[in-house]
């Protein structure tokens, strides 16, 4: 499905505390995925935090790309336009997209660059699953999944945690 991607040489997965590793660390990246799971309790919401992502931008090369699982725009929308106004407010300039999912649904994401970045107008040959005009159709939002009003998360006042547990409990009931 991926081509073996992950056994390319320039490829490198570091299974540890995001945080701390961070914190830790000097190193630098051109691409970072950054998938944790869902921000449903204080202790994985502060890897959704204006203090994570300022770390997160400083491990990101110049020209490099990060991109952050933001939970599903249609059934947590502010949660996943919180997730990109923190990011915004550490410093990313943020490209929101999103992608069904067929083991979760309409899924979001935000792309996060040191300075503007563009989709390419041509991809590899030889694709199954993207095309030039699916690729616009991720950064198009439609009405219902539009931006809404979200404060960006905090470390010391983790609103995402409260978006996240009441749109959760809503589709729940």
């Amino acid at each position: 499905l991926n081509s073996h991607s992950l056994k390319d040489p320039r490829v490198r997965i570091v299974n540890a505390d995001a945080f701390p590793w961070l914190e830790s660390s000097r190193e630098s990246f051109d691409f970072i995925a950054a998938d944790f799971p869902d921000p449903n309790n204080y202790s994985l919401g502060k890897l959704y935090t204006t203090a994570f992502y300022r770390l997160l931008k400083r491990a990101l090369a110049a020209g490099g790309v990060a991109v952050v699982q933001s939970t599903s725009p249609m059934f947590a929308r502010q949660s996943f336009w919180c997730i990109h106004e923190t990011m915004k407010a550490a410093g990313f300039r943020t490209y929101p997209y999103h992608a069904y999912v067929p083991s979760f649904g309409e899924w979001g994401y935000v792309l996060g660059a040191h300075s503007e970045w563009r989709p390419p107008q041509q991809l590899p040959a030889g694709l199954r699953f993207l095309s030039p005009s699916n690729v616009a159709a991720l950064f198009d939002f439609p009405p219902d999944l539009a931006p809404v009003p979200a404060e960006p998360n905090r470390l010391f006042d983790q609103v995402l945690v409260r978006y996240y547990d009441r749109e959760w409990r809503e589709i729940l009931r």
